[in-house]
């Protein structure tokens, strides 16, 4: 399992949500190139990048911060937020990042992501995220009445690479991932599920790791790295000892 810190960007800064309110907002770095290269430097082997404004106005809204990210770091990045269409992607994947998430688009528009994953084989994520089990799209500010589970069976066959799934009531509160409902979501499909929301301690990644063996593939950690709960070093060498 892979250990990948975000960076999430509001105004060109790198910031921390509390459940996804752009008003409970707290900047952690205002030079996101900076703050990557530290990352990088603390041992990650991804990133994981998204675009808050471009989430919620539906458009990219940072592409000076995700420039300046990109030519600061060596290791492969992704990123999500705002992206709702094929130029969309093609443009950000010809800024040289590694892959995309489709969150919004993906429960609206699944032809999108069928048809962006056959044209760009292996770059495509999904990106769900949920509030007591339903789908929230458009920046989290709406709460549909689709299941996270079922919403991801629909991707099934199409070549999705990894979906990433949070739950918004745990994201930035430091109150521990929502282990049952990952791990439901992990055997319900094949496709890889990366873990993100709420991890606060080692304790978290352990417990992560554990139901590494159903599918889940990586975990997200944003506020606990910003805030020092946990050392980036420590979590990403917890992962790679095996017994």
């Amino acid at each position: 399992m892979i250990v990948i810190p975000a960076i999430d960007l509001k105004e060109g800064n790198c910031v921390r949500l509390e459940q996804g309110l752009m008003d409970k907002d707290t900047v952690f770095n205002n030079n996101p190139g900076a703050q990557a290269l530290d990352w990088q430097n603390q041992g990650a082997e991804l990133l994981h990048i998204v675009d808050l404004d471009g989430a919620f106005a539906g458009q990219p809204k940072n592409r000076g911060a995700i420039e300046s990210i990109l030519a600061a770091i060596a290791i492969p990045a992704q990123l999500g937020g705002g992206i709702r269409d094929i130029a969309t992607i093609e443009a950000y994947l010809s800024l040289g990042l590694s892959r995309v998430i489709i969150g919004t688009a993906a429960q609206r528009n699944p032809d999108l992501v069928r048809e962006a994953c056959a044209k760009f084989p292996g770059q495509i994520m999904v990106g769900i995220d949920a509030k007591s089990g339903m789908v929230a799209v458009q920046g989290w500010a709406e709460v549909t009445d689709v299941t996270a589970v079922d919403l991801a069976r629909k991707f099934e066959g199409f070549g999705v690479s990894a979906i990433i799934y949070t739950d918004i009531s745990r994201d930035g509160m430091l109150q521990g991932p929502n282990l049952e409902a990952t791990r439901a979501l992990a055997e319900a499909v094949s496709i890889p599920i990366i873990a993100s929301g709420g991890v606060s301690s080692l304790k978290d990644i352990e417990n992560l790791m554990a139901i590494e063996s159903y599918g889940v593939s990586g975990v997200i950690t944003g506020k606990a790295v910003y805030t020092g709960a946990i050392k980036l070093e420590e979590a990403i060498a917890l992962t790679k000892r095996r017994v």
